[in-house]
């Protein structure tokens, strides 16, 4: 067989899960191949021109920290960035970036192009190759549109959008994948022949307008945050220069127009018959859910440095594209827009999630993995974590060596892949910060501190990053070390000292460490009591760490607690059946999910805590047999 049709692994498709994926597999010493619909659209951003935002900017983050691509990109292509949240606590604040999608694109296609053992195709995959021997099912490559049979120890699907993509515009259909790239359309019926569950679901797009034709003056101008930090942990400086965005509203005559047009939204006509995402609805959504909000918020943001194009952010629908003019000039600013591209809806074929192991590997299928919008995800950040894990777990499979299983308390990646594989989805999933229950110690701040050993252990952290965040990782506890070891006494001497600092007293005797807990901030210490200077992120973890630390511990007794049900491994193949006191559907979903211990298990929908009891019983009287 020649050398260019047998890899170790194969990626389905090139957006950001599929990128994160091949770089891992490929930096990880594996032969791999990624597969594109287009060369000239990897890692292509068909939605809004930004990265992060609340819940999504810590897993970029947590990428980084793992050894992953996106948050370099990211910075390199910023035009603009800002630290929202920036009124509450550090748990939830996110960083946000405005990106020149085309230069996006380019970046992260010269990386592809330029790491050892991955090649870049532009193929079309129609079918999946399968074998079953002595039981067990196993990929084993993959035939494309021209023939080509391309054999693989491991397959990894990242198809996003393109599985039987249909653009719904208005009375306008058609198959397509986003911004008229083509569709995979025999894929589907291949997956189901191997016996996955697929199911179907719909996001959408705002019209992009022409820059000349809106009305800035009518607008308000949101200018970036030159404080706001970079996404990597390697980025040594971000650009000085950034360019602003604008926002507007819609208001009553807008919301006129839609109401007079929801005979003629697809939404709403049956039309559409893929699930929509709630936490990002379309703007025919918007004004039927919520009939008596007398405006929404728009933000037009720049796609690019060298484009006039413009996205309206907030705007997103499916409504025709006379119905999209006519709306849009009814807003402040836009009375004159000129639309460059319409608005859309896609509907597309994905995964039902619960097939899936912790590790995103196929259940059932041994050498199949799956990743982004194809497991019910939206979202280019919740894409790329999930391609990252995909790529780890497919290359370390491949060794034979253990994989990288991330919990709820490791990351918000650990959150988004147990919430898929253990509860499902509905709609696509999209990741917030309400959804991870210790995010106080999940912060956007500290991924390094928390997941860049593990990057480490499977390879992916260059000496350049290791060096750095073991230098900053040692800073942190010296730091730390110093203002415990260091104690003060109510003495007139000190008392007066802070007095002139604008400290309240002591009253009684206590460590540094106690004082910054209850002040917060480091440099009037230092310069109080001749402690050392810190580089700014060390002194934002010290900060944190001392403000912070009664409900720090509290919430890690709250994680040591959960890891002892996590520890209760549950046997892959046991019996639910054969617990005769678990209630029906209890066994149902748990056969269902089979999850892999007692922690898991409580998350399941539908199991009960007295459910979790008889388990617990259970297993424990077979470990006593056994």
């Amino acid at each position: 067989m020649s050398s260019n049709t047998n890899y170790d692994i194969i990626v389905i498709g090139a957006g950001h899960a599929g990128v994160e994926a091949a770089l891992a597999t490929a930096r990880m010493g594996r032969r791999t191949l990624i597969l594109t619909l287009s060369l000239d659209n990897i890692a292509m951003m068909p939605c809004n021109p930004s990265i992060g935002g609340p819940g999504k900017s810590h897993l970029v983050r947590e990428i980084d920290a793992l050894g992953g691509e996106m948050g370099i990109a990211a910075d390199r292509a910023s035009i603009q960035r800002r630290l929202l949240n920036t009124g509450k606590g550090p748990a939830v604040h996110a960083l946000r970036m405005q990106a020149d999608k085309f230069l996006y694109q380019r970046i992260m296609k010269e990386t592809l192009e330029n790491t050892e053992n991955l090649d870049v195709r532009q193929l079309l995959v129609t079918e999946l190759l399968s074998e079953e021997h002595a039981g067990e099912k196993r990929v084993t490559g993959i035939v494309c549109e021209t023939g080509e049979r391309l054999t693989a120890r491991a397959v990894i699907l990242a198809t996003g959008t393109y599985l039987r993509g249909r653009i719904i515009l208005g009375e306008t259909i058609y198959d397509s994948g986003p911004n008229g790239q083509r569709p995979a359309m025999s894929l589907s019926d291949s997956l189901r022949a191997v016996g996955l569950k697929l199911m179907r679901f719909k996001t959408g797009t705002p019209a992009r307008i022409d820059r000349r034709s809106i009305d800035f003056a009518k607008t308000s101008m949101q200018e970036g945050d030159p404080a706001a930090p970079a996404f990597s942990f390697l980025t040594n400086e971000m650009p000085a220069e950034q360019t602003p965005c604008w926002l507007t509203y819609t208001n009553e005559e807008t919301h006129a127009v839609i109401r007079a047009n929801l005979h003629r939204a697809p939404m709403a006509n049956g039309v559409i018959e893929g699930i929509g995402p709630r936490y990002c609805p379309s703007v025919e959504t918007k004004i039927a859910r919520f009939p008596d909000k007398e405006r929404h918020q728009l933000f037009l943001e720049p796609e690019g440095l060298h484009t006039n194009e413009m996205y309206v952010q907030g705007m997103s629908t499916s409504l025709p594209t006379d119905v999209q003019e006519a709306f849009l000039t009814t807003i402040p600013g836009l009375e004159h827009a000129r639309v460059m591209r319409p608005g859309y809806a896609i509907e597309y074929d994905c995964l039902d999630p619960l097939q899936l192991e912790a590790t995103l590997a196929v259940k059932g299928i041994a050498g199949l993995y799956s990743a982004g919008q194809s497991n019910g995800t939206s979202g280019y950040e919740e894409a790329a974590a999930q391609g990252l894990i995909a790529g780890i777990n497919a290359a370390r499979s491949i060794g034979g060596e253990e994989p990288l299983v991330l919990r709820r308390s490791d990351g918000y990646i650990g959150v988004l892949i147990d919430d898929l594989v253990t509860k499902g989805t509905e709609e696509p999933y999209r990741m917030m910060t309400s959804r991870a229950e210790y995010r106080l110690v999940l912060r956007q701040d500290n991924a390094d501190l928390r997941l860049t050993p593990r990057g480490r252990a499977v390879g992916l952290v260059t000496d350049e990053r290791w060096a750095r965040f073991t230098a900053k990782r040692g800073a942190i506890d010296a730091a730390l070390r110093l203002l415990r070891e260091r104690r003060l006494s109510p003495s007139a001497e000190t008392e007066a000292l802070l007095a002139d600092a604008g400290i309240s007293p002591l009253r009684v005797p206590m460590s540094l460490f106690a004082l910054l807990s209850r002040e917060g901030d480091y440099r009037v210490l230092a310069a109080l009591f001749d402690l050392p200077a810190l580089a700014d992120d060390v002194r934002e973890e010290v900060e944190i760490t001392a403000r912070y630390d009664g409900y720090i511990r509290k919430q890690e007794e709250q994680i040591a607690r959960m890891e002892r049900l996590e520890s209760r491994r549950i046997p892959a193949e046991f019996d639910y059946a054969a617990v005769t006191s678990l209630r029906l559907e209890a066994v149902e979903k748990l056969a269902a999910v089979r999850p892999r211990s007692i922690g898991q298990a409580s998350r399941i929908s539908g199991v009960s805590p007295a459910d979790i009891s008889v388990l617990l019983v259970y297993l424990e009287r077979a470990r006593r047999t056994s």
